[in-house]
């Protein structure tokens, strides 16, 4: 094999010559003296796109989650998540370091908190238990396997917490591939929330930012917060251009990358001993019978293909722009004769 062909994740993604294009001829200012043109542009952009009053531009989605969680809690509550969201296993505890906060989780099949669970997490009032104030979707999910949930489900989870007085954020950091999955607009899948986050250095190709986005109030002391972790930046102009046009030029192209996945899982399922799930966007697991799963990602690396490594017996593939379908197929044939060595 000639080249690299790296599915460990969408972050790996390089920006295209449109986005460099973009970056180099930006119209910049200082952000912080609220100064940039390009990125307000952005900023009013994606909160259009996703049906918020307005919108702040974030170097990660790690910032703009923990910025959304300082907005809606104070220290001593407790914040409601899947137990394997983003939040719990990916933010170094960030709700607790930052905002005094501590997860409850509650286990589900594909990552989605459904009214039903919002319920059971309750307990009675009282002046010696902390309280539940926030509650944290995640779609797509990553660690439930790139699943997706649906306009009514997302509907059906955010009034089920709004009833009961929580505030509702969305990690949304995949969220253009949710949308282009279900094949509906990004603004369906958060209407109501108070606040959600989406990313665009992954699918979308920018070489980095998210973009938080609530109404014109919370984006207010969101930009307070985002200076007090340190997110003031000052010519973002630059990074924004990539990302106007990232979400301008490459949110409906997520499809094929949801068939790479498809194309991969297609050709995994030859694996004895292996159980593959049919991705539902660009995000695929293999899990093993056996604890082989580091094993055969030495080999594949060895041979030029490139995977995450999830536990003993769960392999991660993620497909993106920078692979294509026939890179996806021969990672897939890659891993079939890589387990044949155990």
């Amino acid at each position: 094999m000639n080249r690299i062909i790296d599915l460990r994740s969408d972050t790996v993604t390089r920006p295209t010559d449109a986005m460099r294009k973009a970056m180099a001829e930006a119209e910049v200012g200082d952000d912080v003296f609220l100064e940039d043109p390009t990125a307000i542009r952005l900023e009013q952009r994606v909160a259009s796109m996703l049906g918020f009053e307005s919108a702040l531009f974030m170097p990660t989605g790690v910032m703009a989650n923990e910025v959304a969680i300082r907005l809606w809690t104070r220290p001593g509550d407790e914040v409601l998540c899947d137990a394997h969201s983003h939040v719990v296993d990916y933010e170094l505890s960030g709700m607790a370091a930052l905002s005094g906060v501590v997860p409850r989780t509650v286990s589900t099949s594909r990552g989605h908190v459904t009214a039903a669970d919002i319920a059971s997490s309750l307990r009675p009032r009282s002046y010696y238990r902390s309280e539940i104030t926030l509650l944290v979707l995640e779609n797509t999910h990553n660690l439930a396997g790139g699943t997706v949930a649906s306009a009514s489900e997302m509907k059906a989870s955010i009034d089920g917490a709004h009833a009961i007085g929580l505030k509702v954020h969305i990690d949304g950091a995949r969220l253009w591939n949710a949308a282009v999955a279900l094949g509906c607009a990004p603004a369906d899948l958060v209407r109501g929330a108070d606040s959600a986050m989406v990313t665009l250095s992954k699918g979308l190709c920018a070489p980095v930012g998210s973009i938080l986005c609530a109404s014109r109030e919370a984006i207010e002391r969101a930009r307070r917060v985002r200076k007090q972790f340190g997110g003031g930046m000052r010519q973002i102009g630059h990074l924004a251009a990539a990302g106007l046009v990232a979400v301008d030029t490459m949110v409906a192209r997520l499809a094929e990358d949801h068939e790479k996945a498809r194309r991969i899982a297609g050709i995994a399922a030859e694996v004895a001993g292996a159980r593959v799930i049919a991705p539902e966007t660009n995000i695929l697991f293999v899990y093993f019978d056996a604890p082989i799963a580091p094993s055969l990602s030495d080999r594949l690396e060895k041979i030029g293909v490139r995977v995450s490594v999830m536990g003993n017996e769960t392999l991660r593939f993620v497909s993106h722009r920078d692979v294509s379908i026939e890179d996806c197929e021969t990672a897939g044939r890659a891993l079939v004769e890589a387990s044949k060595a155990n």
